[in-house]
This record gives C-alpha cells, sequence and structure tokens, in this order.
C-alpha cells in the first residue's frame, strides 16, 4: 500500500486538529455535555471514520478498505471495553461530573500516545521478525482465555502504579479546578486527585494498547491503516462514555464476545504464521500449506460477533429486570 507523504501529512494534521479543537472546547466551557451535544459528536465521528473507509476503498482498493472496517471495528469494541475500566477510575477516585470532560480527554490522548509507540515498535518486529506473528497470535489467544472468564470488571482502580505513587507523594484531599497536578499547602506541593486519574487512565491505556495493537495487526499489515484505524476508535470515545452511561453496564457479555474476536484473530495470526513459515524447527523452516482466512470472512465474523453479543447482552439483562421487577 503506498501512501504518499502528503496523505500522512494531512491525516496526522487532521487528528491534532480535532483533538485540538476538543481541548479548546472543554476549557473555554468545561461542563457535562448534555444528550444533543454527545450525539452529534458521536455521530459526526462516525461519519468521518465511514467517510475515510470509503476514501481508502476508492483510492487504494478494497482489500485495504475492508482491512480499514475490519480493523476499525475491531479497535472500537475494544475502546469501548476501555470505557468500563474509565467508569471504574471516575467511581473508585470520585470525580466530580464537571471534571470527567478533562480527565477522559487526557485518557484518549495518552491512549493515541501509548497506541503510536505500540504501532511502530509493531511495525520494526513484523518487518525484522517473521516469527513475531506466532507469539502476537498466541497472546491474542492468552487474552481471549482471560477474558472469557471475565463475568465482572473489577471494582478496584488501585492498581500497583497507583499505590506506589500514593506511596511517595503526599495527596490533596479536595479537587481543583482543571488539570492541576500538584498544589501547594501551608508551604507543602501536594499531588492533585486528578494526577492520580490521570496515572489510573495512562496505566490502564497502557495495557489496552498491548491487546489492541496484536489485534489489529492480525487484520492489516499497513501500519497508516493500523494507526488511522485506532484514531478513529478513539474519536468521539469521550462522548460515548457520557451518552451510553448506564447502557454500557447492560453489555454483560462484552467481555466473552471480545474474547471471541481476539481468539479468532490469534488462530488467523498463527495461519499466516505457519503459511509464511521460516522458523527452522516448525517443518524445517519451509512453508505450510494452511487456509487463510480473508478479510471479508474476518469482517463477517467481526460484525457477527459484536451485533450478537449486543442482542444477548441486552435480553439477558431485560430479562434479569423483569425477573425482578416481578419478585417485588
Amino acid at each position: 500500500m503506498h501512501v504518499s507523504t502528503l496523505e500522512w501529512s494531512v491525516t496526522i494534521g487532521v487528528t491534532l486538529a480535532v483533538l485540538l479543537i476538543d481541548v479548546i472546547i472543554i476549557a473555554l466551557r468545561p461542563h457535562e455535555p448534555t444528550f444533543r451535544e454527545c450525539a452529534i459528536a458521536l455521530t459526526f465521528y462516525v461519519g468521518l471514520a465511514v467517510l475515510f473507509g470509503m476514501f481508502v476503498w476508492q483510492h487504494h482498493g478494497s482489500d485495504y478498505g475492508l482491512q480499514f472496517f475490519a480493523g476499525w471495528l475491531t479497535e472500537y469494541s475494544l475502546s469501548v471495553d476501555n470505557l468500563f475500566i474509565f467508569l471504574i477510575i471516575m467511581a473508585s477516585f470520585r470525580v466530580p461530573r464537571t471534571q470527567q470532560q478533562e480527565a477522559l480527554l487526557v485518557g484518549i490522548v495518552l491512549a493515541l500516545i501509548f497506541r503510536a509507540v505500540f504501532i511502530s515498535l509493531g511495525a520494526v518486529a513484523i518487518a525484522q521478525f517473521s516469527w513475531i506473528f506466532y507469539l502476537f497470535g498466541l497472546f491474542l489467544i492468552y487474552t481471549a482465555a482471560k477474558l472469557i472468564r471475565d463475568t465482572a470488571h473489577d471494582d478496584d482502580a488501585e492498581n500497583l502504579v497507583v499505590r506506589l505513587v500514593r506511596r511517595h507523594y503526599r495527596l490533596a484531599d479536595h479537587w481543583e479546578g482543571g488539570l492541576k497536578l500538584f498544589v501547594k499547602e501551608n508551604g507543602v506541593r501536594l499531588l492533585t486527585p486528578m494526577a492520580l486519574v490521570i496515572v489510573a487512565l495512562g496505566t490502564t491505556d497502557v495495557l489496552f494498547a498491548l491487546d489492541s495493537i496484536p489485534a489489529i495487526y492480525g487484520l492489516t499489515r499497513e501500519p497508516y491503516l493500523v494507526l488511522t484505524a485506532n484514531i478513529f476508535a478513539l474519536m468521539g470515545l469521550r462522548q460515548l462514555y457520557f451518552l451510553l452511561g448506564d447502557l454500557l453496564k447492560r453489555l454483560v457479555f462484552l467481555s466473552q464476545g471480545l474474547a471471541i474476536l481476539l481468539a479468532f484473530i490469534g488462530v488467523k495470526l498463527i495461519l499466516h504464521a505457519l503459511h509464511e513459515n521460516e522458523v527452522s524447527f516448525i517443518n524445517g523452516g519451509q512453508h505450510l500449506n494452511v487456509p487463510e482466512i480473508s478479510t471479508g470472512l474476518s469482517l463477517g465474523v467481526i460484525v457477527g460477533t459484536l451485533v450478537a453479543t449486543a442482542v444477548v447482552s441486552l435480553w439477558w439483562t431485560g430479562r434479569v429486570d423483569r425477573a425482578g421487577d416481578q419478585v417485588d
């Protein structure tokens, strides 16, 4: 896939412009966005992703267009799972609703930075080591095995890094406006609660990047498509957080649905690795004649799994609610 310098420049420029607009809007009007504001913004971002996918389809070919849509949907579904952790962090640290927008924006910017780093490392690893696909595939299957047993998200946002920060810094006991990381009280420099929230969001973003980058490299090997799929998956995530709200908690089988997707992509990666095999202790370093999963089939499995996950989750929670009403 040939991507010109102009195309790269425009893509990065538009991304930075959207982030800058978001920062300016939040700085000028820190508030909890309304349903209408979230719906309009989310429609715009999803529409932009669809238009970009059509552009890729038209100018780079249908196969690359399918790769983008498959990657975008996969990254979007993983980002929605990320929102569960964001909800837990906001609740755990009791972030005021008016300051949640600022915290979410920081979390999304950090996610973009970490994913860009892992995308670059992944591209270098793929170019240098053909066997890396075996590791990616096994890692995704391992992650899927952990997710399939995840019936509920942990309500504790106190990960190891947060506990270390708590141990080494004194904390202020009240919220400051904006994104202040430190305040001075009686001549003593204290860490703000917002700083602790940013640490929690950042460490969470690193863990999610470790899952998402191998997953999308299982759908496309083009760094440009990997990057843009991640960018469009993160655009509108802040609005989606406020728009869905309690509905996120009704997607009770999302982890299991994602487990199926990651396991499927893991198998796809291993089949590809076997097809391109150069590892000496596997078939004497010769390629194996194994079937490979097409991009079209991958897209079909992704869409089908996500739709089934949403339908079954909503049906199950509705059934539980009705049963509870009957008991009452």
